[in-house]
């Protein structure tokens, strides 16, 4: 079986069957309006676009395949694989097995305050994230041999690890797990939070930090895009970021996050996930992955250890890391895993560079 991809041109009305959440490639579905017809006899749903056979992807560029962090969940998300794809079911079944519980069933039906947490957001995103680029070598493999080089925002760099052999599945979600369980300790221990700050530079950014930090601790944690900076810090002084957003009429944005991630207040998270790190088996990367500490990429394992330490209390350099790959010449990237916040970032990087999803 083989899908084209569609002319737009003669098929205006080609989302009518899924409306908003129609298929965004192009790709050719059943128009109820036009009577046209795909060349498949149902209409390819919208969360499986990604065709090896369309031409899209023949000339596909220097391609990077982006893995998302944790805000990324929600429930239902991963319906739309494991119900169809039982490569992807196979995965969660593993991991429940490793989780000692049912990932699956928490995916699918929540309750959202227990996915929410750090403790089992950090597994099911990663397991997700996997699922999907399974589902990417089925449907695109294409994408995933071409590919080059790969980056994930903070826990997502654990995925693109495992993408690129450093560890198995199995021990990725280990130490995925030991990782949310550790910064969930941590942020138990000291009430803390994150606030997105909108429209201002970082050295603004920097300044308020300076200025309401006080006996607490605030700190930048996260420079996702222009415009986009995180900080962390303790309770009251991401409080005072609010207030102070309200005085002078900027965004600040809490989020609905356990702690202060990327920040001292992790302690002693970076130290027993270096224990768990120095007893994991890892082989260097087959392509480079980008570290959120450096926006550089590690060959050695040790290197590479030492930096996913780094990690939980250094910031995230997620703008930095992009405009690494995009002077490196790729200029063809997919988000695999759930949600869109990665495609929504690279917008606001470089607005004119494609970015695809694998789950709408």
């Amino acid at each position: 079986m083989q899908y084209v991809r569609a002319d737009t041109r003669r098929l205006p009305k080609m989302r009518t069957l899924y409306g908003k959440r129609g298929c965004e490639n192009g790709c050719e579905v059943r128009s109820q309006e036009k009577g046209v017809r795909s060349q498949s006899k149902k209409p390819l749903s919208p969360f499986y676009c990604l065709l090896s056979s369309d031409p899209f992807f023949r000339d596909m560029g220097k391609i990077a395949l982006l893995f998302p962090g944790q805000g990324a969940q929600s429930v239902g998300m991963s319906m739309p694989i494991f119900e169809e794809y039982p490569a992807a079911k196979d995965l969660f079944d593993r991991a429940s097995a490793i989780l000692g519980y049912d990932l699956a069933r928490l995916c699918r039906k929540g309750p959202a305050e227990d996915l929410d947490t750090t403790a089992v957001s950090q597994p099911a995103i990663f397991t997700l994230s996997i699922a999907a680029l399974e589902l990417l070598k089925i449907k695109a493999p294409d994408v995933v041999t071409q590919c080059k080089a790969a980056a994930g925002l903070s826990l997502g760099e654990y995925t693109a690890l495992a993408f690129a052999g450093t560890f198995s599945f199995e021990d990725g979600l280990r130490l995925v797990q030991k990782r949310g369980q550790v910064m969930q300790d941590a942020s138990d221990a000291t009430p803390s939070g994150m606030v997105s700050i909108i429209g201002k530079e970082l050295s603004e950014v920097m300044t308020i930090c300076e200025k309401l930090r006080g006996d607490g601790v605030l700190q930048v944690a996260n420079i996702l895009c222009p415009g986009n900076i995180v900080v962390s810090g303790t309770l009251e002084a991401c409080e005072r970021v609010a207030e102070q957003a309200t005085a002078e009429r900027f965004n600040a944005i809490p989020l609905a996050v356990a702690g202060a991630f990327h920040t001292p207040l992790m302690k002693p998270a970076d130290e027993i996930l270096a224990k768990a790190l120095a007893e994991t088996p890892m082989n260097p990367p087959r392509i480079p992955v980008i570290s959120n500490v450096d926006a550089e990429s590690h060959s050695e394992v040790d290197a590479i250890r030492s930096i996913l330490v780094r990690q939980i209390l250094s910031p995230v350099l997620w703008e930095k890391s992009i405009r690494k790959l995009l002077d490196e010449g790729f200029d063809t990237f997919y988000e695999v895993g759930p949600g869109r916040v990665l495609r929504g970032l690279m917008k606001r990087i470089d607005r004119k560079v494609k970015c695809e999803g694998v789950i709408e």
